[in-house]
């Protein structure tokens, strides 16, 4: 499963109404470690079915990143039930997003 695109106008149907567990990425084009993580985020959303994966960019989704407190990017978070359940800040590893859908 690919990591799909996310606006306003979808977050809710494809986030917050989710069946699945959701890791939305939060990321802008100009940030190195987030373009760092895309493609690992790539890889380990086709490894995960049960796991949704979504991409959202803060500057065109200013709103979604003040709503959500976006202060540093990259930052995932984890949705479970459309209910925040986890977070985190920075470049991490395949392992960590792993670890992240575990919660």
């Amino acid at each position: 499963m690919a990591v799909v695109k996310v606006t306003a106008d979808t977050f809710e149907a494809e986030v917050l109404n989710s069946e699945k567990t959701v890791i939305a990425d939060f990321n802008a084009d100009w940030c190195g470690p987030c373009r760092m993580l895309a493609p690992i985020l790539e890889s380990v959303s086709e490894t995960m079915d049960d796991v949704k994966f979504v991409s959202v960019n803060i500057d065109d989704e200013a709103e979604l990143a003040e709503e959500y407190d976006i202060v540093s990017i990259p930052c995932l978070i984890v949705f479970k039930d459309g209910e925040e359940a986890d977070r985190s800040v920075g470049l991490v590893s395949a392992d960590e997003i792993a670890g992240l859908a575990d919660v």
